[in-house]
């Protein structure tokens, strides 16, 4: 994996926010970051050997790479001299659903030098976190990791991470950064923009004849598979009450890819990620240590 680490600041709010006042929430600081938590719910989903390369500030490098051993994670921590770690508040109202405040600090600064080829060495299987074709130069390197892992013969999979994030950078520009990687896995947001087609199922069609597979998260109404331009598989979610949707797609790549490089076909392997995203929105948290509300 290579990607972004994150400190997250959870707010939990019953109310809606009240202006120029105070809203009364339950907070928490936990570790985050898209790659990150794919990285820990690949190793939960039983993959031997996750690795992740970040960047991270001197602030809280400690501190990640313990949260990231305890999840079975090999973390590859590159340490910033000048910026901190990453940090993202997530406002969670009482439907669960989230909204970000991001100061990408440190994650956005890997660097080519950050990357060596040798660090394929024994690897599988390479996932970017889309976080990094957001600012140069990380978007540099991910580039650079892709052309490597391709001249390996390594299939790369890609998150878009943000539907927000990619509107400043440019569908076009997305998709030619990217070009090359045998799966895409965006949410359905990420999958409109991308395309300008409004039905998820569509634009995951769509999508699948510049990647040659895709799996579009669609929430509690599961996954939608695609290749060579046509609809293959729409996955069911199984039943969940969500507390905290953060980390949901996160849950469901990590799962995914997991079963994929085990041997599962696409469709078990969604049913796979359908599954932990279940489990990761009934808990605080994006990571699968995080605590699970029961009751």
């Amino acid at each position: 994996m290579v990607g972004d680490v994150v400190t997250d600041v959870v707010a939990r709010h019953d109310a809606p926010l009240a202006a120029a006042t105070d809203t009364a929430a339950r907070i928490r600081t936990l570790p985050g970051g898209a790659g990150a938590n794919v990285a820990c719910w690949a190793a939960r989903s039983g993959c031997a050997d996750v690795r992740l390369l970040a960047r991270v500030g001197t602030d809280s490098a400690s501190w990640h790479d313990r949260a990231l051993r305890r999840a079975g994670v090999q973390p590859l921590l590159v340490t910033d001299p000048e910026a901190p770690t990453a940090t993202v508040i997530a406002l969670v109202g009482a439907d669960a659903e989230r909204t970000f405040l991001t100061d990408s600090g440190a994650a956005l600064r890997l660097a080519p030098g950050d990357w060596a080829p040798a660090l394929l060495d024994g690897v599988g299987r390479v996932h970017l976190s889309g976080y990094l074709f957001f600012a140069e130069p990380s978007r540099a390197t991910a580039v650079r990791v892709l052309r490597d892992a391709r001249a390996a013969g390594l299939p790369v999979s890609v998150d878009p991470a943000s539907a927000g994030f990619l509107a400043a950078l440019g569908a076009e520009a997305f998709l030619a950064a990217t070009a090359g990687a045998a799966c895409l896995l965006p949410n359905a947001d990420e999958a409109r923009f991308l395309t300008g087609r409004p039905d998820p199922a569509e634009a995951a069609a769509a999508l699948s004849r510049h990647y040659p597979l895709v799996a579009v998260t669609l929430g509690p109404h599961g996954a939608v598979l695609a290749a060579d331009g046509h609809i293959t598989a729409h996955v069911p979610a199984p039943p969940a009450t969500p507390v905290d949707t953060t980390g949901a797609g996160d849950a469901f790549t990590g799962a995914f890819l997991t079963a994929l490089h085990t041997g599962a076909s696409p469709t078990e392997a969604a049913t796979a990620g359908c599954t932990a995203g279940a489990l990761a929105v009934a808990a605080v948290g994006a990571r699968p240590d995080g605590d699970t509300v029961t009751g």
